[in-house]
Protein backbone atom coordinates (compact mmCIF):
# COMPACT_ATOMS: atom_id res chain seq x y z
CA UNK A 1 0.00 0.00 0.00
CA UNK A 2 1.20 3.67 -0.98
CA UNK A 3 2.26 5.06 2.55
CA UNK A 4 0.15 8.39 1.13
CA UNK A 5 -2.78 6.96 0.92
CA UNK A 6 -2.59 5.80 4.57
CA UNK A 7 -4.73 8.24 6.82
CA UNK A 8 -3.13 7.38 10.05
CA UNK A 9 0.51 8.18 8.19
CA UNK A 10 -0.91 11.18 6.71
CA UNK A 11 -2.46 12.84 9.29
CA UNK A 12 0.56 12.50 11.60
CA UNK A 13 3.22 13.27 8.92
CA UNK A 14 6.11 14.87 10.43
CA UNK A 15 6.95 16.24 7.10
CA UNK A 16 3.88 18.87 7.54
CA UNK A 17 5.64 22.36 8.39
CA UNK A 18 4.22 25.64 8.65
CA UNK A 19 7.09 28.22 7.60
CA UNK A 20 8.06 31.28 10.10
CA UNK A 21 8.22 34.63 8.04
CA UNK A 22 10.06 37.75 9.38
CA UNK A 23 9.67 41.38 7.87
CA UNK A 24 12.01 43.88 8.54
CA UNK A 25 13.90 46.31 5.94
CA UNK A 26 17.37 47.70 4.92
CA UNK A 27 17.19 50.89 6.31
CA UNK A 28 18.07 49.04 10.09
CA UNK A 29 21.37 47.86 8.64
CA UNK A 30 23.25 44.57 9.03
CA UNK A 31 23.90 45.05 12.64
CA UNK A 32 20.58 45.39 13.44
CA UNK A 33 19.20 42.45 10.89
CA UNK A 34 21.55 40.07 12.48
CA UNK A 35 19.69 40.75 15.82
CA UNK A 36 15.91 40.46 14.16
CA UNK A 37 17.18 37.06 12.83
CA UNK A 38 18.75 35.65 15.88
CA UNK A 39 15.75 36.58 17.64
CA UNK A 40 13.32 35.56 15.06
CA UNK A 41 15.13 32.05 15.73
CA UNK A 42 14.56 32.90 19.70
CA UNK A 43 10.50 32.84 18.66
CA UNK A 44 10.50 29.42 16.22
CA UNK A 45 12.76 27.59 19.03
CA UNK A 46 10.37 28.11 21.41
CA UNK A 47 7.38 27.18 18.97
CA UNK A 48 9.15 24.17 18.43
CA UNK A 49 8.69 22.99 22.09
CA UNK A 50 4.98 24.18 22.38
CA UNK A 51 3.73 21.25 20.51
CA UNK A 52 2.33 22.35 17.60
CA UNK A 53 1.07 19.79 15.58
CA UNK A 54 3.29 20.88 12.40
CA UNK A 55 7.05 21.14 12.18
CA UNK A 56 8.32 24.76 12.42
CA UNK A 57 10.75 26.05 9.47
CA UNK A 58 12.38 29.40 9.87
CA UNK A 59 13.02 31.31 6.95
CA UNK A 60 15.43 34.08 6.41
CA UNK A 61 14.74 37.75 7.11
CA UNK A 62 12.43 39.67 3.96
CA UNK A 63 13.37 43.25 3.82
CA UNK A 64 12.46 43.28 -0.03
CA UNK A 65 9.30 42.38 -2.48
CA UNK A 66 11.25 40.59 -4.74
CA UNK A 67 12.17 38.07 -1.68
CA UNK A 68 9.04 38.45 -0.24
CA UNK A 69 6.67 37.29 -3.56
CA UNK A 70 9.65 34.61 -4.33
CA UNK A 71 8.85 32.74 -0.82
CA UNK A 72 5.30 33.10 -1.16
CA UNK A 73 5.44 30.95 -4.17
CA UNK A 74 7.72 28.55 -2.92
CA UNK A 75 5.15 27.87 -0.09
CA UNK A 76 2.86 27.28 -2.29
CA UNK A 77 4.96 24.76 -4.73
CA UNK A 78 5.82 22.94 -1.55
CA UNK A 79 3.65 19.88 -0.87
CA UNK A 80 5.18 19.99 2.63
CA UNK A 81 4.31 23.52 2.90
CA UNK A 82 1.01 23.57 4.84
CA UNK A 83 0.78 27.51 5.70
CA UNK A 84 3.03 30.43 6.61
CA UNK A 85 3.06 32.16 9.96
CA UNK A 86 3.98 35.67 9.78
CA UNK A 87 6.36 38.35 11.81
CA UNK A 88 6.47 41.74 11.70
CA UNK A 89 9.48 42.19 14.04
CA UNK A 90 10.34 45.84 13.50
CA UNK A 91 9.01 47.92 10.72
CA UNK A 92 8.50 46.46 6.92
CA UNK A 93 6.75 48.62 4.74
CA UNK A 94 3.62 47.09 3.59
CA UNK A 95 3.90 47.57 -0.04
CA UNK A 96 6.64 45.75 0.03
CA UNK A 97 4.17 42.90 0.72
CA UNK A 98 1.72 43.48 -1.78
CA UNK A 99 2.93 40.82 -4.69
CA UNK A 100 3.66 38.17 -1.90
CA UNK A 101 0.06 38.37 -0.31
CA UNK A 102 -1.57 38.52 -3.75
CA UNK A 103 0.69 35.05 -4.43
CA UNK A 104 -0.01 33.23 -1.66
CA UNK A 105 -1.81 30.08 -1.59
CA UNK A 106 -1.47 28.58 1.63
CA UNK A 107 -3.39 29.38 5.02
CA UNK A 108 -1.78 32.56 6.85
CA UNK A 109 -1.63 33.17 10.35
CA UNK A 110 0.06 36.95 11.27
CA UNK A 111 1.51 36.01 14.13
CA UNK A 112 1.34 39.57 16.07
CA UNK A 113 4.30 39.02 19.07
CA UNK A 114 7.45 40.65 20.49
CA UNK A 115 10.73 38.76 21.17
CA UNK A 116 10.94 40.32 24.47
CA UNK A 117 7.63 39.31 27.02
CA UNK A 118 8.25 41.65 29.97
CA UNK A 119 9.92 45.26 28.56
CA UNK A 120 13.28 46.21 30.47
CA UNK A 121 11.69 49.13 32.47
CA UNK A 122 15.46 50.55 33.54
CA UNK A 123 17.17 50.18 30.81
CA UNK A 124 15.07 50.47 28.09
CA UNK A 125 16.30 53.19 25.06
CA UNK A 126 15.79 54.36 21.34
CA UNK A 127 17.96 51.66 20.07
CA UNK A 128 15.85 48.95 22.26
CA UNK A 129 12.88 50.80 20.80
CA UNK A 130 13.80 50.80 17.36
CA UNK A 131 14.51 47.23 17.11
CA UNK A 132 11.38 46.08 18.94
CA UNK A 133 8.87 47.57 17.39
CA UNK A 134 6.62 44.81 16.13
CA UNK A 135 3.56 46.78 18.00
CA UNK A 136 4.20 49.35 14.92
CA UNK A 137 5.15 47.18 12.27
CA UNK A 138 2.43 44.45 12.75
CA UNK A 139 -0.38 47.14 12.23
CA UNK A 140 1.26 48.46 9.05
CA UNK A 141 1.33 44.47 8.34
CA UNK A 142 -2.41 44.47 9.43
CA UNK A 143 -3.63 46.85 7.43
CA UNK A 144 -2.34 45.49 3.94
CA UNK A 145 -3.87 42.44 4.50
CA UNK A 146 -7.06 44.55 5.36
CA UNK A 147 -6.66 46.26 2.35
CA UNK A 148 -5.81 43.31 -0.02
CA UNK A 149 -8.77 41.30 1.65
CA UNK A 150 -6.27 38.78 2.56
CA UNK A 151 -8.24 35.63 4.63
CA UNK A 152 -6.15 34.83 7.57
CA UNK A 153 -6.27 34.77 11.41
CA UNK A 154 -4.26 37.13 13.75
CA UNK A 155 -3.15 35.96 16.94
CA UNK A 156 -1.75 38.53 19.97
CA UNK A 157 0.48 37.91 22.53
CA UNK A 158 3.86 36.31 23.70
CA UNK A 159 4.51 32.61 22.05
CA UNK A 160 5.00 31.29 25.70
CA UNK A 161 2.02 32.41 26.66
CA UNK A 162 0.02 28.85 26.12
CA UNK A 163 -2.55 30.59 25.31
CA UNK A 164 -0.96 31.72 21.99
CA UNK A 165 0.52 28.77 21.97
CA UNK A 166 -3.30 27.17 21.85
CA UNK A 167 -4.15 29.62 19.68
CA UNK A 168 -1.35 28.90 17.10
CA UNK A 169 -1.97 24.83 17.42
CA UNK A 170 -5.84 25.10 16.62
CA UNK A 171 -4.71 27.43 13.46
CA UNK A 172 -1.64 24.12 12.64
CA UNK A 173 -4.54 21.46 13.00
CA UNK A 174 -6.85 23.64 10.55
CA UNK A 175 -4.18 23.99 8.14
CA UNK A 176 -3.29 20.07 7.96
CA UNK A 177 -7.21 19.73 7.22
CA UNK A 178 -6.91 22.05 4.90
CA UNK A 179 -4.17 20.39 3.29
CA UNK A 180 -5.36 16.79 3.74
CA UNK A 181 -8.15 18.34 1.46
CA UNK A 182 -6.41 19.48 -1.07
CA UNK A 183 -5.15 16.38 -2.40
CA UNK A 184 -8.14 13.96 -0.50
CA UNK A 185 -9.60 11.25 -3.04
CA UNK A 186 -13.08 9.89 -2.48
CA UNK A 187 -14.20 6.14 -3.06
CA UNK A 188 -18.16 6.40 -4.12
CA UNK A 189 -19.79 2.55 -3.62
CA UNK A 190 -22.75 3.30 -5.47
CA UNK A 191 -24.85 6.58 -5.68
CA UNK A 192 -27.07 8.51 -3.25
CA UNK A 193 -29.80 7.13 -1.16
CA UNK A 194 -32.79 7.49 -3.44
CA UNK A 195 -34.72 10.55 -3.78
CA UNK A 196 -32.26 12.32 -0.26
CA UNK A 197 -31.73 15.75 -1.28
CA UNK A 198 -29.22 16.54 1.20
CA UNK A 199 -26.82 14.04 0.07
CA UNK A 200 -26.66 15.04 -3.35
CA UNK A 201 -24.20 18.01 -4.17
CA UNK A 202 -21.86 19.74 -6.36
CA UNK A 203 -18.70 17.36 -6.70
CA UNK A 204 -17.21 19.94 -9.21
CA UNK A 205 -17.65 23.09 -7.12
CA UNK A 206 -15.72 20.59 -4.42
CA UNK A 207 -13.24 20.14 -6.60
CA UNK A 208 -12.75 23.83 -6.93
CA UNK A 209 -13.54 24.96 -3.12
CA UNK A 210 -11.62 22.06 -1.00
CA UNK A 211 -9.63 20.30 -3.75
CA UNK A 212 -11.59 17.14 -3.04
CA UNK A 213 -11.79 14.55 -6.01
CA UNK A 214 -14.86 12.71 -5.66
CA UNK A 215 -15.90 9.58 -7.56
CA UNK A 216 -18.26 6.78 -8.08
CA UNK A 217 -16.67 3.00 -8.33
CA UNK A 218 -19.21 -0.07 -8.66
CA UNK A 219 -19.95 -1.96 -5.98
CA UNK A 220 -19.01 -4.91 -7.33
CA UNK A 221 -15.47 -3.64 -8.19
CA UNK A 222 -15.03 -3.92 -4.32
CA UNK A 223 -16.96 -7.37 -3.88
CA UNK A 224 -14.68 -8.65 -6.61
CA UNK A 225 -11.23 -7.45 -4.21
CA UNK A 226 -13.23 -8.39 -1.13
CA UNK A 227 -14.06 -11.93 -2.50
CA UNK A 228 -10.56 -12.57 -3.56
CA UNK A 229 -8.68 -11.84 -0.50
CA UNK A 230 -6.69 -15.02 1.08
CA UNK A 231 -8.20 -16.79 4.06
CA UNK A 232 -4.96 -16.55 5.99
CA UNK A 233 -5.41 -13.14 6.24
CA UNK A 234 -8.81 -13.56 7.15
CA UNK A 235 -7.90 -15.79 9.99
CA UNK A 236 -5.63 -13.41 11.35
CA UNK A 237 -8.42 -10.52 11.02
CA UNK A 238 -10.59 -12.34 12.82
CA UNK A 239 -7.93 -13.27 15.51
CA UNK A 240 -7.54 -9.16 15.99
CA UNK A 241 -11.32 -8.54 16.59
CA UNK A 242 -11.07 -11.37 19.20
CA UNK A 243 -8.08 -9.72 21.05
CA UNK A 244 -9.23 -5.80 20.48
CA UNK A 245 -13.11 -6.41 21.44
CA UNK A 246 -15.44 -8.68 23.71
CA UNK A 247 -16.49 -10.25 20.65
CA UNK A 248 -20.01 -12.57 21.17
CA UNK A 249 -19.88 -15.99 21.97
CA UNK A 250 -21.60 -17.03 18.32
CA UNK A 251 -18.99 -15.09 16.70
CA UNK A 252 -16.02 -16.37 18.00
CA UNK A 253 -14.51 -19.43 16.93
CA UNK A 254 -16.53 -22.64 16.62
CA UNK A 255 -19.53 -20.12 17.30
CA UNK A 256 -22.63 -21.10 14.94
CA UNK A 257 -22.38 -17.81 13.56
CA UNK A 258 -18.46 -17.12 12.96
CA UNK A 259 -18.70 -17.66 9.38
CA UNK A 260 -20.10 -13.87 9.74
CA UNK A 261 -17.33 -12.63 11.19
CA UNK A 262 -15.14 -14.26 8.36
CA UNK A 263 -17.02 -12.20 6.03
CA UNK A 264 -17.06 -9.09 7.71
CA UNK A 265 -13.28 -9.53 8.37
CA UNK A 266 -13.08 -10.64 4.40
CA UNK A 267 -15.39 -6.82 3.50
CA UNK A 268 -12.79 -5.26 5.40
CA UNK A 269 -9.79 -6.29 4.12
CA UNK A 270 -10.87 -6.28 0.92
CA UNK A 271 -12.22 -2.41 1.25
CA UNK A 272 -8.79 -1.58 3.18
CA UNK A 273 -7.08 -3.06 -0.60
CA UNK A 274 -9.34 -1.01 -2.78
CA UNK A 275 -8.55 2.14 -0.61
CA UNK A 276 -5.07 1.69 -0.29
CA UNK A 277 -4.00 0.89 -3.90
CA UNK A 278 -6.36 3.72 -4.94
CA UNK A 279 -5.14 6.10 -3.06
CA UNK A 280 -8.52 6.96 -1.35
CA UNK A 281 -9.18 8.88 2.20
CA UNK A 282 -12.36 8.46 2.64
CA UNK A 283 -15.21 6.31 0.74
CA UNK A 284 -19.38 6.25 1.16
CA UNK A 285 -21.44 2.85 0.77
CA UNK A 286 -25.28 2.82 0.47
CA UNK A 287 -27.61 -0.04 1.63
CA UNK A 288 -30.03 0.40 -1.56
CA UNK A 289 -26.31 -0.29 -3.62
CA UNK A 290 -24.68 -3.43 -2.03
CA UNK A 291 -24.23 -5.33 -5.24
CA UNK A 292 -22.79 -8.82 -4.43
CA UNK A 293 -21.82 -7.97 -0.76
CA UNK A 294 -23.72 -10.34 1.47
CA UNK A 295 -23.39 -7.74 4.54
CA UNK A 296 -24.05 -4.03 4.54
CA UNK A 297 -20.47 -2.95 5.95
CA UNK A 298 -20.64 -1.95 9.54
CA UNK A 299 -18.01 -3.35 11.97
CA UNK A 300 -15.21 -2.56 9.04
CA UNK A 301 -16.21 1.01 8.30
CA UNK A 302 -16.40 1.73 12.20
CA UNK A 303 -12.46 0.23 12.09
CA UNK A 304 -11.62 2.27 9.36
CA UNK A 305 -12.98 5.18 10.88
CA UNK A 306 -11.03 5.00 13.77
CA UNK A 307 -7.95 4.81 11.61
CA UNK A 308 -8.20 8.18 10.14
CA UNK A 309 -10.36 7.33 6.91
CA UNK A 310 -13.11 9.70 6.24
CA UNK A 311 -16.81 8.11 5.62
CA UNK A 312 -20.28 8.89 4.87
CA UNK A 313 -23.41 7.06 4.76
CA UNK A 314 -25.87 6.48 1.90
CA UNK A 315 -23.80 7.89 -0.55
CA UNK A 316 -23.20 11.30 1.74
CA UNK A 317 -19.46 12.01 0.47
CA UNK A 318 -19.85 15.94 1.74
CA UNK A 319 -20.11 14.27 5.38
CA UNK A 320 -17.02 12.03 4.22
CA UNK A 321 -14.86 14.76 2.91
CA UNK A 322 -16.07 16.43 6.74
CA UNK A 323 -15.04 13.83 8.49
CA UNK A 324 -11.98 13.30 7.06
CA UNK A 325 -10.77 16.86 7.32
CA UNK A 326 -11.36 16.33 10.95
CA UNK A 327 -10.07 13.23 11.71
CA UNK A 328 -6.88 14.93 10.21
CA UNK A 329 -7.00 18.01 12.43
CA UNK A 330 -7.72 16.02 15.35
CA UNK A 331 -4.78 13.32 14.95
CA UNK A 332 -2.80 12.73 18.33
CA UNK A 333 -5.72 14.61 20.85
CA UNK A 334 -7.48 13.10 23.42
CA UNK A 335 -11.46 12.09 22.36
CA UNK A 336 -12.45 11.25 19.49
CA UNK A 337 -14.19 12.31 15.62
CA UNK A 338 -17.26 9.80 14.39
CA UNK A 339 -19.59 10.07 11.74
CA UNK A 340 -23.15 11.10 13.35
CA UNK A 341 -26.91 11.30 12.76
CA UNK A 342 -29.27 12.91 15.06
CA UNK A 343 -31.34 10.00 15.14
CA UNK A 344 -34.14 10.75 17.58
CA UNK A 345 -35.44 12.84 20.82
CA UNK A 346 -36.24 12.29 24.39
CA UNK A 347 -38.47 15.46 24.96
CA UNK A 348 -39.51 15.46 28.25
CA UNK A 349 -39.69 19.17 29.64
CA UNK A 350 -36.27 20.29 31.57
CA UNK A 351 -34.66 16.64 30.52
CA UNK A 352 -34.65 17.29 26.49
CA UNK A 353 -32.01 14.93 24.99
CA UNK A 354 -30.65 13.91 21.27
CA UNK A 355 -30.17 9.82 20.64
CA UNK A 356 -27.48 10.05 18.24
CA UNK A 357 -26.88 6.82 16.56
CA UNK A 358 -26.58 5.50 12.27
CA UNK A 359 -27.42 2.06 11.24
CA UNK A 360 -24.03 0.70 12.14
CA UNK A 361 -21.16 3.04 11.35
CA UNK A 362 -20.29 4.74 14.81
CA UNK A 363 -16.76 5.26 14.74
CA UNK A 364 -14.96 3.50 18.09
CA UNK A 365 -12.92 6.54 18.58
CA UNK A 366 -15.70 7.90 20.63
CA UNK A 367 -16.57 4.55 22.64
CA UNK A 368 -16.83 5.08 26.70
CA UNK A 369 -15.45 1.42 27.47
CA UNK A 370 -14.44 -1.74 25.30
CA UNK A 371 -17.12 -1.74 22.46
CA UNK A 372 -18.76 -5.27 21.85
CA UNK A 373 -18.46 -6.80 19.07
CA UNK A 374 -21.91 -8.51 18.35
CA UNK A 375 -24.02 -9.48 15.61
CA UNK A 376 -28.23 -8.68 14.92
CA UNK A 377 -30.72 -8.48 12.21
CA UNK A 378 -31.01 -5.39 10.13
CA UNK A 379 -34.48 -4.39 9.00
CA UNK A 380 -33.23 -2.79 5.96
CA UNK A 381 -30.87 -3.54 2.87
CA UNK A 382 -32.09 -7.11 2.44
CA UNK A 383 -28.91 -8.98 3.24
CA UNK A 384 -27.39 -10.89 6.18
CA UNK A 385 -27.32 -10.05 9.09
CA UNK A 386 -24.08 -7.45 9.63
CA UNK A 387 -21.36 -7.45 12.15
CA UNK A 388 -20.87 -4.56 14.31
CA UNK A 389 -19.58 -2.75 17.20
CA UNK A 390 -21.99 -1.63 19.95
CA UNK A 391 -21.10 0.92 22.34
CA UNK A 392 -21.81 4.15 24.18
CA UNK A 393 -19.79 7.49 23.66
CA UNK A 394 -18.04 8.77 25.82
CA UNK A 395 -19.34 11.50 27.99
CA UNK A 396 -18.35 15.41 27.57
CA UNK A 397 -18.46 17.99 25.61
CA UNK A 398 -17.84 18.24 22.41
CA UNK A 399 -20.00 19.60 19.11
CA UNK A 400 -21.40 18.00 16.10
CA UNK A 401 -21.13 19.69 12.36
CA UNK A 402 -22.90 19.27 8.84
CA UNK A 403 -21.56 20.26 5.37
CA UNK A 404 -24.61 21.52 3.51
CA UNK A 405 -24.96 22.83 -0.38
CA UNK A 406 -26.97 25.55 -0.62
CA UNK A 407 -26.49 26.12 -4.42
CA UNK A 408 -24.71 29.00 -4.54
CA UNK A 409 -22.21 28.10 -1.93
CA UNK A 410 -21.17 25.33 1.37
CA UNK A 411 -22.55 26.40 4.71
CA UNK A 412 -21.36 24.41 7.89
CA UNK A 413 -23.70 24.11 10.59
CA UNK A 414 -22.05 23.65 13.64
CA UNK A 415 -23.40 23.04 17.50
CA UNK A 416 -21.32 22.40 20.80
CA UNK A 417 -23.29 19.54 22.83
CA UNK A 418 -22.68 17.91 26.24
CA UNK A 419 -22.51 14.05 25.43
CA UNK A 420 -24.38 12.20 28.88
CA UNK A 421 -24.60 8.61 30.13
CA UNK A 422 -27.58 7.71 28.72
CA UNK A 423 -30.61 7.85 31.44
CA UNK A 424 -31.13 4.26 31.00
CA UNK A 425 -29.89 0.96 29.44
CA UNK A 426 -30.78 0.34 26.09
CA UNK A 427 -30.69 -3.35 26.02
CA UNK A 428 -32.38 -3.36 23.06
CA UNK A 429 -30.59 -1.13 20.54
CA UNK A 430 -27.67 -2.97 19.28
CA UNK A 431 -25.68 -0.14 17.96
CA UNK A 432 -23.13 2.28 18.70
CA UNK A 433 -24.68 5.81 20.14
CA UNK A 434 -24.27 9.14 21.57
CA UNK A 435 -26.78 10.73 23.61
CA UNK A 436 -26.29 14.55 23.76
CA UNK A 437 -27.65 17.61 25.28
CA UNK A 438 -27.19 20.62 22.67
CA UNK A 439 -26.71 23.57 23.90
CA UNK A 440 -28.15 26.30 24.71
CA UNK A 441 -31.01 23.89 24.34
CA UNK A 442 -33.20 21.65 22.10
CA UNK A 443 -35.65 23.71 21.14
CA UNK A 444 -33.47 26.03 20.09
CA UNK A 445 -30.73 24.07 18.89
CA UNK A 446 -33.05 22.12 16.81
CA UNK A 447 -34.98 25.49 15.35
CA UNK A 448 -31.41 26.84 14.63
CA UNK A 449 -30.48 23.75 12.45
CA UNK A 450 -33.65 23.36 10.95
CA UNK A 451 -33.41 27.26 9.96
CA UNK A 452 -29.86 26.88 8.50
CA UNK A 453 -30.44 23.66 6.21
CA UNK A 454 -28.12 21.69 8.09
CA UNK A 455 -27.89 18.22 6.79
CA UNK A 456 -29.53 15.09 9.19
CA UNK A 457 -25.76 13.30 8.65
CA UNK A 458 -23.01 15.19 10.83
CA UNK A 459 -19.48 14.92 12.77
CA UNK A 460 -19.54 15.02 15.93
CA UNK A 461 -15.73 15.46 17.53
CA UNK A 462 -14.98 15.88 21.00
CA UNK A 463 -10.62 15.93 20.19
CA UNK A 464 -11.17 18.84 18.29
CA UNK A 465 -11.52 22.11 19.20
CA UNK A 466 -14.36 24.98 17.95
CA UNK A 467 -11.66 27.19 17.17
CA UNK A 468 -10.01 24.73 14.87
CA UNK A 469 -13.38 24.52 12.85
CA UNK A 470 -13.61 28.44 12.70
CA UNK A 471 -10.54 28.44 11.13
CA UNK A 472 -10.63 25.86 8.85
CA UNK A 473 -13.90 27.58 7.81
CA UNK A 474 -11.85 30.20 7.20
CA UNK A 475 -9.23 28.42 4.90
CA UNK A 476 -11.79 27.46 2.51
CA UNK A 477 -14.29 30.42 2.43
CA UNK A 478 -16.92 28.35 3.47
CA UNK A 479 -20.12 29.33 5.45
CA UNK A 480 -19.47 28.47 9.35
CA UNK A 481 -22.89 29.43 12.10
CA UNK A 482 -22.75 28.21 14.88
CA UNK A 483 -25.28 27.08 17.33
CA UNK A 484 -24.07 27.05 21.21
CA UNK A 485 -24.71 28.38 24.56
CA UNK A 486 -25.70 32.30 23.60
CA UNK A 487 -28.10 31.33 20.38
CA UNK A 488 -31.32 32.83 20.38
CA UNK A 489 -33.24 31.61 17.75
CA UNK A 490 -34.59 34.74 16.31
CA UNK A 491 -30.92 36.44 16.22
CA UNK A 492 -29.34 33.15 14.32
CA UNK A 493 -32.25 33.44 11.57
CA UNK A 494 -30.96 37.12 11.74
CA UNK A 495 -27.31 36.08 10.99
CA UNK A 496 -28.78 33.75 8.51
CA UNK A 497 -30.51 36.69 6.53
CA UNK A 498 -27.00 38.56 6.98
CA UNK A 499 -24.80 35.56 5.56
CA UNK A 500 -26.88 35.16 2.63
CA UNK A 501 -26.37 38.42 1.79
CA UNK A 502 -22.65 39.08 2.27
CA UNK A 503 -22.13 35.47 0.04
CA UNK A 504 -24.22 36.57 -2.48
CA UNK A 505 -22.74 40.44 -3.26
CA UNK A 506 -19.32 38.64 -2.36
CA UNK A 507 -19.82 36.73 -5.24
CA UNK A 508 -20.57 39.25 -7.58
CA UNK A 509 -24.13 38.95 -9.50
Amino acid sequence: MDVSANPSASQNSPTRQAWFLTGSQGMYGEETLRQVAEQSRTLVRALETSGLPVGIVWKPVLTDAVAIKRVMLEANSDDSCVGVIAWMHTFSPAKMWIGGLDALAKPLLHLHTQANMALPWSTIDMDFMNLNQAAHGDREFGYIQTRLGVARKTVAGHVEDPTVAARLAAWARAANAHAEARCLKVARFGDNMRDVAVTEGDKVEAQRRFGVSVNTHGVNDLVAVVDGVEDSRVTAQVKEYEDAYAVAEELRSGGERHDSLRYHARIELGLRDFLGEGGFGAFTTNFEDLGGLRQLPGLAVQRLMADGYGFGGEGDWKTAVLLRMLKTAGAGLPGGTSFMEDYTYHLEPGRELVLGAHMLEICPSIAAARPACEIHPLSIGGREDPVRLVFDAAPGPGFVVGLADLGDRFRLVANEVDVVTPPEPLPRLPVARAVWRPRPDLRTSAESWLAAGGPHHTVYSSAVRLETLIDLADMLGVELVVIDDATDAARFRNELRWNQAYHRLAQGF
